[in-house]
């Protein structure tokens, strides 16, 4: 895997880093923030469909 830069701000970067554990690499914690993140959107899409009764009985089908 190629490594590359990308610049964030002091404050970005100490946030970051309360985020991990101790030696956790930056680029672990973000990946672990990313996956985080994306289950929580899924969550917020399957709640949606449940408010709307966006969805077919397993009796219909």
């Amino acid at each position: 895997m190629s490594a590359t830069t990308i610049a964030v701000s002091s404050e970005t970067k100490e946030i970051l880093r309360q985020f991990g554990e101790k030696g956790e690499s930056y680029n672990n914690i973000i990946r672990k923030l990313i996956k985080e993140a994306g289950w929580k959107r899924l969550d917020k899409r399957w709640n949606k469909i449940l408010e709307n009764d966006e969805f077919i009985s397993m009796d219909e089908l």
